[in-house]
């Protein structure tokens, strides 16, 4: 009979576990770190899934979140399936024909203008077969301007009804830096941020979040870390040290807010102007800038960008959740909705 791999597991981890008491280790000792369960052991060496998955992260995370849409395009189908079903009955009519009452009925038919030019799109863009007449083109256009009438409909049922979904995005796993996190500690929500104090659209951005923060107060709170634009050589224009270095003396926040809002005049000469108007000690201040004490930590944080598939900046996570880019603030709103929504009321 052959070994399943629940039975090889538990063996492994037996073997390991006598491995680890034969070189002089207390059980004790073991039971403490044995919280993380090898993926797998050569003799008595363990690999543990922070040794591999790191160089695959993104591509797994882009399987996953595969995996997510088609779930939610699935629950979505399920939703209206179900709402369509007891709006019916309670008039009385077929699902059909309720949808052909207050959808389909509402399209009007496509006008000449507009086939002819769907018909100059697909032509200039080589879409279309040499046989596609114009009625067929016209049949697509009104078909799926019933779609996006369905779309609407359903959409006015499920507001109506007070439909909650709870279904979530995949999520990476992020730390946030204690020293460095604006808002309420024990806010529910956190937003990650890696950005570089010299990216516009890291500006941008800089407002927007400063707006999401004011709307929700207690409920989120922001960690900044440094992702930036040079490359592997960590923060070569020193901003980003400037701001730590303002945060030893309990600064680091406001710092932070002069370097965004005056990126076109950045450098020794400002850095030490920020300093002067936040009333920072100048021989402190400078003594840390010269020692160059936070470049190892500013390399781990664009490191660990890079282990998460950050290629721009900026770059957010709300309780893991990736968003991309300068986004309009509804874009965080949404996320930010959707997270507190699964919160115990």
């Amino acid at each position: 009979m052959g070994i399943t791999t629940n039975t090889f597991y538990r063996r492994g981890a037996l073997l390991f576990a006598a491995a680890w008491l034969a070189a002089g280790a207390s059980p004790h000792a073991f039971a403490q770190t044995s919280g993380e369960k090898p993926a797998a052991l050569i003799g008595n060496d363990a690999i543990y899934d922070r040794d591999y998955l790191p160089r695959i992260q993104s591509q797994v995370y882009k399987i996953r979140m595969q995996e997510y849409e088609l779930k939610l395009k699935a629950l979505a189908d399920a939703v209206n399936r179900r709402l369509l079903k007891a709006e019916a009955d309670r008039r009385g009519v077929s699902e059909e024909e309720l949808l052909r009452q207050e959808a389909d009925s509402k399209v009007p038919e496509p006008s000449d203008s507009e086939v002819e030019q769907r018909l100059v799109i697909q032509m200039f863009r080589g879409g279309m077969p040499s046989n596609t007449s114009k009625e067929q083109i016209a049949q697509d256009l009104k078909q799926g301007k019933i779609e996006q009438a369905r779309d609407i409909y359903f959409a006015g049922l499920r507001e109506r009804a007070g439909v909650k979904i709870f279904l979530s995005p995949p999520r990476h796993t992020v730390s946030a830096d204690p020293a460095r996190i604006r808002g309420n500690p024990d806010a529910p929500i956190t937003i990650v941020e890696f950005s570089d104090f010299q990216c516009p659209y890291c500006y941008q951005a800089y407002w927007t979040v400063k707006n999401v923060l004011k709307k929700y107060g207690a409920k989120v709170k922001l960690s900044y870390r440094d992702m930036p634009l040079a490359g592997a050589e960590a923060d070569p224009n020193g901003t980003a040290a400037a701001a730590r270095c303002a945060g030893e003396q309990g600064k680091y926040w406001e710092y932070h807010d002069l370097l965004f809002e005056n990126q076109d005049d950045l450098g020794p000469r400002a850095f030490r102007e920020f300093a002067g108007d936040l009333n920072l000690n100048a021989t402190q201040f400078e003594s840390c800038l010269e020692s160059a004490k936070f470049r190892a930590s500013i390399q781990e944080d664009f490191q660990e960008g890079l282990r998460l598939g950050i290629t721009g900046t900026p770059f957010f996570f709300i309780n893991g959740i990736p968003i991309n880019g300068a986004r309009p603030q509804p874009d965080f709103e949404q996320t930010i909705e959707s997270e507190l929504a699964l919160l115990p009321q």
